[in-house]
């Protein structure tokens, strides 16, 4: 074995050899610090479907986050955010998945406001040490809503009729298909309220004494990224290239990409692809609700 090997390793390390190496590793050797950057666009569902825009969940950001805070030389990791909201669920473990590799892998994480960071894309954004946006950024709209179709006059009108068998007197709620219950609804509200405690709470723990103390906060309103700061909802202003160039002027950026299944690859289809007439209906359904998220801001 070569005495001189551990040394020559370390000289290959701090760049002394970098001029003996092939160019390809000579670069990677005189790299420096990296900051991971991990692409969190579209609507928050567990359900990914056939939208050109994406949507975010547990199972699509995993391996993406995960091979983020994996980085060699990792200095931080930034959230690209760019999100209409969607499902609590899978907003907050998302959240937590964050949370739990920024404390395993003692990194700071930014998150950087797009077009939008609202409802459960700012969900997302808190979980991040600081958030920044664009000035013209939709920020905010902590709240929580909730959306149906009343089609019960539609059945009776072409002569269908709604069956539906149940055990267990509270088993189908606000059935669209039935007319509206008040009793139904009040549940409903009572959920929405419920929902809407758990983010107002998480809010307050991830930005603390940065909040403004006014209530409008927690209305479910959104304000331009200019206003969230002045609200305390982000820490500053600005592009993310040039935040991390502030920041960490040393470090390069690297995307990481979320894997695509096998199949999606071969086919070229997301993962949320079907094939069926039902399928398709159901899949244009998913697509106009995901359509309508994104509208609610303009985009």
């Amino acid at each position: 074995m070569n005495d001189n090997a551990p040394q020559k390793f370390t000289d290959v390390l701090t760049g002394k050899l970098a001029s003996k190496l092939p160019p390809k590793l000579a670069e990677r050797a005189e790299r420096g610090p990296v900051v991971a950057v991990v692409k969190l666009h579209g609507t928050i569902t567990p359900t990914p479907g056939p939208v050109s825009r994406g949507t975010i969940s547990m199972q699509t950001t995993e391996s993406a986050l995960t091979r983020a805070f994996n980085h060699d030389r990792l200095s931080a990791v930034v959230l690209s955010i760019n999100s209409p909201g969607g499902a609590p669920t899978q907003s907050a473990l998302v959240a937590d998945r964050i949370r739990g590799l920024a404390a395993e892998k003692e990194v700071p994480v930014l998150a950087f406001c797009e077009d939008v960071a609202a409802s459960g894309g700012y969900w997302l954004a808190c979980a991040a040490d600081e958030i920044y946006a664009h000035r013209t950024s939709m920020v905010g709209s902590v709240g929580v809503v909730s959306a149906s179709f009343g089609l019960n006059g539609l059945l009776e009108r072409i002569g269908v009729e709604r069956r539906v068998y149940t055990a267990g007197e509270n088993k189908v709620r606000l059935d669209p298909f039935s007319p509206e219950k008040d009793e139904d609804v009040r549940w409903l509200h009572g959920l929405q309220n419920e929902l809407h405690e758990q983010f107002t709470d998480w809010v307050r723990e991830r930005r603390g004494d940065k909040l403004s103390s006014t209530e409008e906060l927690f209305t479910g309103e959104v304000w331009t990224g200019a206003k969230a700061e002045a609200l305390g909802l982000v820490d500053g202003l600005g592009t993310l290239r040039g935040i991390v160039k502030e920041k960490f002027p040393k470090a390069h950026l690297v995307d990481v990409e979320p894997r695509k299944p096998l199949l999606a690859r071969l086919s070229g289809s997301g993962p949320g692809a079907r094939v069926g007439l039902g399928s398709s209906a159901s899949s244009l359904v998913e697509a106009l609700e995901q359509r309508a998220q994104w509208s609610r801001f303009g985009l």
